[in-house]
């Protein structure tokens, strides 16, 4: 199986913060927010902020903005409209049918983009929609929990991933690359 992690590696980008500055479009409230936001995206790309860190600081504040905008998982369709040119070509030419991805964005974006994709599978993190609730975080080590809950005996073959923060999932796969812009290197 091969298994790709998806912002920055097939998605140019943050999907969830161009969504939060898609979303600073439709609500100028969030705007006071975008040095947070910056700021700890800074801090999980580095490794300086763990999983619980991260939920106790910014799991009730997302819970309570969903709460209030029910109509974000709707939202997202447009946010794929205007986003899916951000899609690397690369993934075009390697794509296959048993192509998982596993990611830190929420499912219910994964879904849409991985259906417009043709992609079958993918693990993400898990928000209620009704509540906002965060569910599972799909981090670092969540990721190969995750994995691991829904294929308990398959083995990935190949991992492709922009970030030492997936080293989790890099250790048990095969063979690993990393891709930086549009290069890919073969790291183990």
């Amino acid at each position: 199986m091969n298994v790709y992690d998806f912002d920055n590696t097939i998605y140019d980008g943050e999907s969830v913060v161009d969504f939060f500055l898609y979303y600073c479009k439709k609500d100028k409230s969030l705007l006071k927010h975008i040095p947070s936001v910056f700021s700890a995206l800074f801090k999980y790309k580095k490794g300086k902020v763990t999983i619980e860190q991260a939920l106790s600081k910014y799991g009730e504040a997302v819970a309570e903005y969903y709460r209030k905008h029910p109509d974000i998982p709707e939202d997202m369709k447009d946010f794929w409209d205007c986003h899916m040119n951000k899609i690397k070509p690369f993934y075009k030419d390697i794509q296959s049918d048993d192509d998982l991805i596993i990611s830190g964005s929420p499912e219910f974006s994964l879904d849409i983009i991985c259906k417009r994709l043709g992609i079958k599978r993918y693990i993400g993190s898990l928000i209620d929609t009704q509540t906002g609730e965060v569910k599972r975080l799909c981090i670092r080590e969540n990721k190969v929990k995750a994995f691991f809950e829904e294929y308990p005996d398959t083995k990935i073959e190949n991992f492709y991933t922009d970030s030492v923060n997936d080293l989790p999932l890099i250790e048990i796969s095969e063979n690993a690359y990393l891709v930086k812009g549009h290069k890919i290197t073969k790291i183990k």
